[in-house]
């Protein structure tokens, strides 16, 4: 476990440099209008001065490692136009808490619903509560997730008589964010627990405990849904991704004050630092989300061995 947790990590931290070279990289070809707050009323000598300031007139590999350097000293940057000279880690600490509380909770009424769900269709197999199930899922599959976000808004706001400006401190004006974002991966979790579900059902060890008089809720719980339930664990990560995906655009949408809607402001006021900042932030939390899917298949499943071949992934 040590050895693959050592490997993952090393890994995982080159995949952030490699991600990060990307986007510094082509933040670099964009139009220098990012980097000063009144471009329009600067001079061209005011605006290679400033340019020389930030350094930004040296080779690009040269503030490749002046960037990776300042970011192992905790050092993400100082944003240019949307808060002027303010450090960008200063913004994203007062974002971060507001972004973590929606997912976390998302995630959390998903996990559950999706469960619930899933082991409800399975149990009656071809039967009404399956075909609603399934209906349910085909509909928000198939259906354009900006579609179903704007229905949300527009009738939830009704039904709940709030408005369309987000208020934090109010629990109401989370109800509907939070059911927006957990859509989805609701649906993903069922679809997925049902299958697996199915499958352990027709199994002989399932046969051979109904031949010996065990209750179907006894074997459903103890058995199917337990057997079931460690290979649907893989997917926790990717639900995590379409969380933090969705979350860029309901943010948006309800005037959140967190990460996903700064995201879509910064890239509209081209403040690059805050972007690059953000972007690292993201893959941190995408390459971490992976790695905590594999240990939590190790420890809900003793069979899984991660210290061989085939443990990697």
């Amino acid at each position: 476990m040590g050895w693959y947790l050592g490997k993952r990590m090393a890994r995982s931290f080159l995949t952030l440099a490699v991600i990060l070279t990307v986007v510094f990289c082509l933040l670099r070809f964009m139009p220098i209008e990012g980097y000063f707050q009144n471009f329009d009323k600067m001079t061209p000598q005011q605006i290679q001065v400033g340019l020389k300031e930030m350094g930004l007139n040296d080779p690009l590999p040269v503030q490749l490692l002046r960037f990776f350097n300042d970011l192992l000293h905790g050092d993400l940057g100082v944003s240019r136009i949307y808060r002027a000279n303010v450090p960008v880690s200063d913004i994203l600490a007062d974002k971060l808490p507001v972004s973590i509380k929606l997912g976390v909770c998302s995630m959390i009424v998903s996990l559950f619903a999706g469960i619930l769900l899933g082991a409800v269709m399975a149990k009656n197999q071809n039967g009404f509560a399956d075909r609603v199930g399934t209906l349910f899922i085909v509909c928000i599959q198939a259906v354009p997730a900006a579609v179903y976000f704007l229905y949300i808004q527009l009738y939830g706001t009704r039904l709940l008589n709030v408005g369309l400006l987000f208020q934090i401190d109010d629990p109401k004006y989370w109800i509907l964010p939070i059911i927006s974002m957990s859509l989805g991966n609701i649906a993903f979790y069922g679809m997925w627990l049902r299958r697996y579900m199915v499958d352990e059902n027709n199994r002989d060890y399932v046969k051979l405990a109904k031949a010996k008089g065990m209750s179907e809720g006894g074997i459903m719980l103890k058995h199917i849904f337990r057997n079931a339930f460690v290979p649907l664990v893989q997917y926790i990560p990717t639900a995590f991704l379409n969380t933090v995906i969705g979350s860029i655009y309901i943010e948006s949408l309800y005037s959140i004050p967190g990460m996903g809607g700064l995201l879509v402001t910064v890239i509209k006021k081209h403040d690059n630092a805050m972007v690059q900042g953000i972007v690292l932030l993201y893959a941190c939390v995408g390459v971490l989300g992976l790695l905590f899917g594999d240990l939590l298949m190790v420890m809900l499943d003793p069979r899984i061995s991660l210290a061989g071949k085939e443990g990697d992934r």
